[in-house]
């Protein structure tokens, strides 16, 4: 059992590291790559968002604070859309990893 799990915490260990070295590998992504059309809808969340962040929320009625926050939610799709790419959180990429060990 102790042979398993050490073998376990080395794969996981070299998979941290291997993953490293391919983003220290990569150039950074470019916004200049957007189109003219997808900079100015970019520039137009980016504002809006400011301006929500900005605003006064001890005031407002418990709908209005809801709709802000679906508000912001929309925003934050929309500009992961323009954007592009997947990203992974840790947690998910730690279960990947287990799956893939057991499956395999």
């Amino acid at each position: 059992m102790k042979k398993f799990v050490y073998t376990l915490a080395l794969i996981f260990t070299l998979g941290i590291s291997f993953n490293s070295v391919q983003a220290a590998d990569k150039p950074a992504k470019n916004p200049t790559e957007l189109t003219a059309e997808q900079s100015v809808q970019l520039e137009r969340i980016k504002t809006r968002v400011e301006e929500i962040r900005d605003m006064d929320k001890s005031n407002l009625t418990k709908a209005e604070r809801k709709a802000l926050r679906s508000e912001l939610k929309e925003l934050k799709g929309q500009a992961r859309a323009i954007s592009g790419g997947v990203y992974l959180s840790v947690g998910a990429i730690i279960i990947i990893i287990l799956l893939l060990i057991l499956i395999l």
